[in-house]
């Protein structure tokens, strides 16, 4: 469970230093630093269930959404998120992994985000939609429809079948949100590709 260090003086305010037992506690791994401020004091939780808490409002994108769908082969060991007007990148390392995380426009972020529950930890990540948005957003522009084409299989090495499965009316809804020639271009591709 993700506690605050308010939370953990709290619970040990009957202690003569309860300072001095949280950083026995800590030692000790029963209490994992995540963040200034933060501690797990689960040690086998993935880390994709701390990402939101370290650094916020996020939710798991681009690279660790795509793998996640099997929209790309890599495994991807570092958690990345989108975050919107924070204005530069944050990355943060801990016991638990490399968290790293991005601006989204602040008007396509609200949309596409999916609540996952399991064994009583949750996170937010992206539809395979939004993070495939996500990740075009972040890349140098392409200028045409054969460039795409090759940045979305060659380059990123998207999995076609999955790609042919993703769900066109969202991409629609979202893309022009991002006000980037990457996201017209794949609005422009779906619909010549499915002959729309």
């Amino acid at each position: 469970m993700i506690l605050s260090t308010n939370v953990i003086l709290d619970q040990l305010k009957n202690y003569a230093n309860p300072y001095g037992k949280m950083g026995r506690l800590v030692k000790e791994g029963k209490l994992i630093p995540l963040t200034k401020g933060l501690y797990e004091n689960n040690a086998n939780v993935s880390g994709v269930f701390l990402a939101n808490a370290i650094y916020g409002p996020s939710y798991i994108s681009f690279n660790y959404a795509l793998a996640y769908y099997g929209l790309i082969p890599e495994a991807v060991y570092e958690f990345t998120s989108a975050t919107t007007e924070k204005k530069k990148k944050k990355s943060f390392s801990n016991r638990f992994g490399t968290f790293s995380y991005r601006d989204v426009p602040v008007d396509a972020y609200p949309y596409g985000v999916n609540i996952i529950e399991e064994g009583g930890y949750s996170f937010m990540i992206a539809s395979k939609e939004k993070a495939l948005c996500d990740k075009l957003y972040e890349l140098p522009p392409v200028k045409n429809l054969k460039e795409l084409e090759e940045l979305l299989f060659n380059d990123m090495r998207i999995d076609e079948t999955e790609f042919d499965s993703l769900n066109r009316e969202d991409i629609y809804f979202i893309a022009p949100k991002y006000r980037v020639n990457n996201l017209k271009h794949l609005v422009n591709y779906l619909r010549r590709r499915h002959h729309e």
